[in-house]
């Protein structure tokens, strides 16, 4: 009876370190820097904390690069949060078209308002078309950004210099813990 207690410990803990571990240097590194860019948003305007405190879920893309000319494309890696907890792993890639020139890399994150939004991303039915807009963080300003579709999105640039009137979309793809 006790070698049986014994070997159910052993795969409870074998259980717990697989699962700790199911994570990638990539991954671990890019959870890292969303809960920096987390707290780098929340230091430039402290009022975007409602939209992480109240939100059903959000999805952090601490460094998203973008750039093009005419014929422009972005892409990033984030992680989603659901009620304050790590939930998966996110990419995003963007294509558009326009008067664009140039490049730059920054922060975004999408709020979802509601749960039934957040399942719909987590099942991959999610993208933006062009009539989805950013709010661009700036340092104190009062952000009047209201939920559309169920979504509410936030930038920061972090460096570099992009002109742009383009027209295109993201779509976004999420891998989830196990």
């Amino acid at each position: 009876m006790k070698s049986l207690k014994n070997l159910f410990v052993l795969l409870a803990v074998c259980c717990l370190s697989f699962n700790s571990h199911a994570q990638s240097k990539k991954d671990k590194k890019i959870i890292n820097e969303a809960d920096e860019a987390v707290k780098t948003l929340l230091a430039i305007n402290p009022g975007i904390r409602h939209y992480f405190d109240k939100s059903a879920g959000c999805v952090v893309f601490p460094n998203v690069g973008k750039g093009g000319f005419i014929v422009g494309g972005a892409s990033g890696n984030g992680v989603l949060y659901q009620y304050g907890e790590k939930k998966g792993m996110a990419s995003l890639k963007e294509l558009n078209v326009g008067l664009q020139a140039g490049g730059q890399a920054l922060i975004e994150v999408i709020f979802f308002e509601r749960k039934s939004d957040v399942e719909k991303f987590k099942e991959g039915h999610f993208e933006f078309d062009a009539g989805v807009s950013a709010v661009a963080l700036q340092e104190s300003k009062s952000l009047d950004l209201k939920y559309k579709d169920g979504v509410a999105v936030f930038t920061h640039a972090k460096g570099g210099l992009m002109a742009e009137a383009s027209v295109g979309g993201q779509k976004f793809h999420y891998k989830p813990f196990h």
